[in-house]
């Protein structure tokens, strides 16, 4: 079986530092990234980017998180043209699995109208209950848009084979997942922000804001497991393990 994978960037954040390792002084600039998994059974997207509106008016659709992060987010850079440069469109994409629903991770969903939306539940339920939702910076015209939405509590075998496997990574947001991708060269685990940098993993070294920092001390945890059995990591927003991969439309080795 020939699975394939390709890395996408959907834009970039400046922010402090400080917002991913608390304590940290300084700016970081990261990419918004997105993936697609292509396998025998069906084109899997995970996580959309950025809503394309964001690249003309960024405070019209972020209000005050546009004054909190230096946006950059050209056309071409949202999920439809990152597609296309692999001569697909919105409509091949089988599901889109979100890693949770950040502006940045499911800003791009209404992009991909007609696909399923695979999400773990307690991410779905946070985003329904307006204080959960205001508490961990959520946008419901980001994701409650009618799509078909596939629920899921826990690990999840996409296709019952072993070769796309949700992994529930809580801690960042109450439903926050990861998911492991078995590669011809090899396990990848596409992490999301359960850890966002690569010192993230290596110092055990919390962001300065999460929903539950002791579940996500618990995810970093299995994040090194993972790593240990050999796995490569998909850090969130690393922009040196950016540099390091190919991106679409090239296919990652």
């Amino acid at each position: 079986m020939m699975l394939k994978l390709y890395a996408m960037t959907c834009g970039w954040l400046t922010m402090p530092l400080g917002d991913i390792l608390e304590g940290e002084a300084g700016m970081i600039r990261i990419p918004v990234p997105a993936y697609l998994i292509d396998h025998p059974k069906g084109r899997l997207l995970f996580d959309s980017g950025m809503h394309k509106s964001v690249q003309t008016d960024a405070k019209a659709r972020l209000g005050s998180a546009a004054e909190y992060y230096n946006v950059e987010f050209q056309p071409g850079e949202d999920i439809e043209a990152r597609l296309n440069r692999i001569d697909l469109g919105v409509d091949d994409i089988d599901m889109l699995i979100n890693s949770h629903l950040h502006f940045d991770h499911a800003g791009g969903n209404d992009a991909i109208p007609n696909s399923p939306i695979l999400l773990q539940r307690p991410e779905w339920e946070a985003g329904l209950d307006p204080d959960l939702a205001a508490l961990n910076g959520f946008y419901k015209q980001d994701y409650d848009l009618g799509q078909d939405m596939k629920l899921i509590d826990g690990e999840h075998d996409i296709f019952g084979d072993g070769s796309v496997v949700c992994i529930p990574t809580y801690g960042h947001t109450p439903g926050h997942q990861s998911v492991l991708v078995r590669l011809e060269s090899g396990d990848a685990l596409l992490a999301g922000d359960a850890c966002d940098l690569r010192r993230s993993l290596e110092n055990m070294h919390l962001p300065r804001h999460a929903h539950n920092k002791q579940e996500m001390l618990a995810s970093f945890t299995k994040v090194k497991e993972f790593q240990n059995r050999g796995a490569r990591i998909f850090f969130g927003h690393d922009p040196e393990f950016w540099e390091t991969i190919s991106h679409a439309p090239a296919m990652i080795a």
